[in-house]
């Protein structure tokens, strides 16, 4: 819509009337009937005036947000009016807007709405439609995302419409604006494969659902039979009757099959009908069973990606995928469920341009940056056995057990140390800087150099005494900052000139100014070419 400064202001859709008091009755109905539990129990000559109240009090929260609330699209600015008492306008100019994503609830797919969510990166707040038919919805993050390409005039009829419910004669439509070629069709990068199904116990994203389920079931602990001490001592003897062996077993497979269905549910309630493609320079996917989502990014920016592969998940071939991006809350944003390893590096490719990056192989930090990683992650186990000395003494157990404990957990986490220093490693290809990293979890990141805004070497006591370093790159994407742990020092200070030449230079010495070196006598470190190429 293009209005004047004083008009063209549109109301949500009607059809939020029904969707607000449903809204309003569901967040209400355990308080109020608990009050009226309480009420009921001491005197009933309040019910004729409290039932009015109940039904009809949802009813006006439901219509005084759409009668507040409307929103229009200027030549230059995306608006937003609401308020009872309190008036607020919410403005993002159009050249800020980073991401245009939609949602459905259930109730909203019943109701044929969709809530429109405009984010401009400036901070966590989002400008919010909460009730937009679904083809004005989708006609006007359209036209919010091809309005913020400098390529489209700002008078492009890229979306338009007959009149309807919310929408007057010729919205989002300027008769004086040229006709718009036809759109490029979306290119299709990723669309959801079943078989992947196979990869959803492997990812532990479903362990926050589980603790969630067992923080609500703690709160009822005290009114469970079963919790009972008598009840608990009468179970006890009731499995007694049975080998331990075999009441572990059942209890280890009762775990593991409800663990199994609790992933696979979930994964298929997240990722129903996903779909990622690239249509009007930007990547767009959709996906969700009974709440739909719908998350733009602009590819102009995305600056880099990240390629997961946890413990679990890379152990059956394995991978998740983000990326990194500018201007928005999280700064990254998940574009593939959880999937085999290639379909991650082939999708990553698409978006990075090439998939080399991806795929080269990582410059090792040396045998100083192994001993760190093994003395990083056996100091942290060293604790347990200690831990373990205080049984000993408090109830008179065998000497010996403390020993036990550090006899099996020091070799774990040497394999741990192991596996954190494998994982480390750098790379510069072409012109992407890549960083490896993570111990049970392999993190492979994935930057332009371009996004590229400076460099800070940090150093611990420790590490100045073996000559390491962390070289951490600033970015405005994710989560703006990318480290390249236990680097070698002069190896950091070459890759980091490597990456952004004549960024460093004015602050670079030379090794033999430094040491008080004739000409000749020293260098600065530096990459050669064939490192400079391989990384």
């Amino acid at each position: 819509m293009i209005a004047a400064p004083e008009d063209g202001w549109i109301r949500l859709d009607p059809r939020k009337l029904l969707l607000d008091p449903v809204k309003a009755i569901g967040q209400a109905v355990v308080p109020v009937l608990v009050a009226l539990v309480g009420i009921s129990r001491s005197d009933t000559s309040y019910w004729p005036f409290l039932l009015p109240v109940v039904v009809i009090g949802p009813l006006l929260l439901g219509a005084l947000p759409w009668l507040t609330t409307t929103y229009r699209l200027t030549e230059s600015q995306f608006q937003l009016r609401s308020g009872v008492i309190n008036k607020r306008t919410s403005t993002a100019p159009l050249d800020r807007v980073r991401s245009v994503d939609l949602e459905a609830s259930l109730l909203h797919r019943v109701l044929g709405l969709e809530k429109v969510q405009v984010g401009t990166g400036v901070d966590d707040e989002r400008i919010t439609l909460d009730a937009l038919a679904r083809l004005d919805a989708a006609r006007l993050r359209a036209t919010l995302l091809a309005r913020t390409r400098p390529d489209v005039p700002a008078g492009t009829p890229t979306t338009s419409g007959p009149a309807g419910p919310g929408r007057p004669e010729g919205w989002l439509q300027d008769p004086s604006a040229p006709v718009v070629r036809r759109p490029v069709p979306p290119q299709e990068l990723a669309a959801i494969d079943w078989s992947w199904l196979r990869f959803a116990p492997f990812s532990l994203a479903r362990l926050v659902v589980v603790a969630g389920a067992l923080g609500v079931l703690s709160q009822f602990a005290d009114d469970l039979p079963i919790l009972d001490a008598d009840q608990a001592r009468s179970a006890w003897e009731w499995l007694r009757q049975f080998a331990v062996a075999l009441v572990v077993v059942v209890l280890a497979v009762g775990a593991l099959v409800g663990w199994v269905l609790i992933a696979v549910l979930g994964y298929v309630v997240q990722w129903w009908g996903f779909r990622l493609t690239r249509e009007a320079g930007s990547l767009h996917l959709r996906s969700g069973l009974v709440t739909t989502r719908s998350v733009t990014v602009e590819e102009a920016k995305v600056r880099g990606v990240e390629l997961g592969e946890p413990l679990l998940l890379r152990g059956v071939g394995g991978a998740e995928l983000r990326t990194l991006t500018t201007g928005l809350e999280n700064g990254t944003t998940q574009v593939l469920p959880p999937c085999p390893r290639e379909v991650a590096v082939g999708v990553g490719g698409d978006v990075l341009g090439e998939v080399r990056p991806l795929r080269v192989p990582l410059v090792p930090h040396g045998p100083r940056a192994r001993r760190r990683a093994w003395f990083a992650a056996v100091r942290g186990v060293l604790v347990l056995p200690a831990l373990a000395v205080v049984p000993v003494w408090r109830w008179d157990l065998a000497w010996w057990w403390p020993l036990v404990v550090a006899a099996v957990t020091v070799p774990l986490a040497a394999v741990v140390g192991e596996a954190a220093y494998r994982h480390l490693g750098h790379a510069l290809a072409g012109d992407h800087l890549v960083a490896g990293s993570g111990s049970l979890a392999r993190v492979r990141t994935v930057l332009e150099t371009e996004g590229v805004i400076g460099w800070v070497l940090t150093q611990s006591w420790w590490q100045r005494r073996i000559g390491l370093a962390h070289l951490v790159v600033t970015t405005a994407a994710g989560a703006e900052r990318v480290v390249v742990r236990d680097v070698p020092v002069a190896v950091g200070v070459a890759l980091a000139d490597a990456t952004t030449p004549g960024l460093l230079t004015p602050f670079l010495v030379p090794t033999d100014q430094a040491l008080g070196l004739g000409p000749g006598q020293g260098e600065r470190p530096s990459c050669s070419g064939q490192e400079r190429r391989s990384r």
